[in-house]
């Protein structure tokens, strides 16, 4: 049985992406911006999400190492479970106690960062911004704003795992797995056409896919000053439309309308759908929970549009303007992510590292052991050269609820797919506007 580290990281990306950025901060207390100017000594609280005790071993080898390399700092290092942990951020960040250097995704850091909470890493970290995949290093940017506000630290970028032995039974070449939206569509309908009912194509996974889906054909999202939703276009009604057609033509089971993820991937374990994209993390927990639907996997590129643009997770680290030993927390922040530890992180589960001499390592290069998990590997690495966060940090649960609401009322056939994306872009300029 394979080790759960991989289990725990992929929850974790799942989890994070799902806290929602809807808090108020009112007038929180900002602190200054020293530019993290100072001594390397002192103590700092370094805080994440549910890391432990996974990897407890290797965070505690991190900090061992960085205070041997400055033997006058002492890190602490506070983990916090996921359940409550927007609340109890949100509430820190009011009262002006966050940790000195806070674990955040850009979805979630995006409200705290528009109150000009964090350092502006464009500015404390010139020197190694350089050494950062570009597209990591703008996902803590900030519409209408300047500057950056995370050092990234680790990845994720989707691939498109199959059943070769699905593919066999309906007919198709299990060597060649779909990389367009509109090769997923046509082999997903093939699939269920073969099916019968004992299996189908796809799970539409709208929650977790749809806005990305519509951002990686070119879709614009929100107008350049974050403040306007505009992706009812004529591209975006178009690509919606082919969809409906898919849920009515019979590709996405009909009981997986409303289904989020985890069903998407309890599906695909139990042998019920042939594709499933989703992030090379998900391998581990295929493996473990299903062996034979392992054996049965193959994996491809991520699921792109005509220009081949890709998406990309990103989990960084921020450093609150409250912190009190800026320079240290800005110190160990650089030593947390930098190439060397980033690569020893990524050995030991499956997650890819933000930094550029770390990707050029002949274990993301490589074919390794010729397994899938090597080949997911090299296929992700490939593709964050290129990638981007594309979904807007401020598209937050509250977004997700108004939108795929109505993308379902197109599905089911109550709106056509021009309406639902109308009322869907004026259900989430309501919600910017409050």
């Amino acid at each position: 049985m394979p080790s759960k580290r991989g289990v725990r990281l992929a929850a974790l990306a799942v989890s994070v992406a799902t806290l929602a950025t809807a808090c108020g901060l009112g007038s929180a207390d900002t602190g200054k911006d020293t530019s993290a100017q100072g001594e390397v000594k002192g103590q700092i609280t370094f805080q994440t999400l549910q890391l432990k005790p996974t990897f407890t071993k290797y965070i505690e080898g991190v900090i061992a190492d960085f205070e041997k390399k400055h033997p006058e700092t002492d890190v602490k290092w506070v983990d916090i479970p996921f359940e409550g942990a927007q609340e109890k951020i949100t509430a820190d960040a009011s009262a002006g106690s966050l940790a000195d250097v806070v674990n955040l995704n850009p979805q979630f850091a995006q409200a705290l960062e528009d109150k000009g909470l964090f350092l502006d890493m464009d500015k404390a970290a010139a020197d190694v911004k350089d050494a950062y995949v570009p597209g990591a290093w703008d996902a803590f940017t900030v519409a209408g704003k300047s500057g950056s506000f995370g050092i990234p630290w680790y990845l994720t970028s989707e691939v498109t795992m199959y059943n070769k032995d699905l593919f066999k039974k309906a007919g198709l070449d299990p060597d060649k797995p779909p990389a367009t939206f509109d090769e997923l569509l046509d082999q997903g309908a093939v699939l269920s056409e073969k099916g019968k009912g004992d299996f189908y194509g796809i799970h539409p996974a709208l929650e977790n896919r749809f806005i990305t889906d519509l951002a990686k054909q070119g879709v614009p999202i929100i107008d350049e000053d974050g403040e306007t939703w505009t992706f009812n276009t004529p591209e975006a009604v178009a690509y919606l439309e082919k969809l409906v057609k898919a849920y009515q033509g019979g590709t996405y089971p009909k009981d997986s309308l409303t289904q989020d993820h985890s069903k998407e991937t309890e599906a695909y374990q139990g042998g019920r759908i042939g594709l499933f994209p989703s992030g090379p993390n998900f391998l581990a927990i295929i493996k473990e929970n299903a062996p034979k639907i392992a054996e049965a996997t193959g994996v491809g590129p991520q699921i792109t549009g005509d220009q081949g643009v890709t998406n990309m997770s990103v989990m960084g680290n921020l450093i609150p303007k409250t912190s009190k030993n800026q320079a240290t927390a800005l110190a160990f922040t650089k030593f947390l992510s930098n190439a060397e530890n980033q690569l020893a992180f990524s050995k030991i589960v499956t997650v890819l590292p933000s930094t550029k001499d770390s990707l050029k390592d002949p274990y993301f290069t490589g074919e390794g052991d010729g397994s899938v998990e090597a080949r997911a590997r090299r296929i992700s690495a490939e593709q964050i050269a290129k990638a981007e966060n594309l979904v807007p940090v401020q598209y937050d649960q509250r977004m997700t609820a108004a939108v795929i609401g109505q993308v379902e009322l197109a599905l089911k056939g109550d709106l056509s797919a021009k309406e639902a994306l109308d009322k869907a872009v004026e259900a989430a300029n309501k919600i910017t506007k409050k």
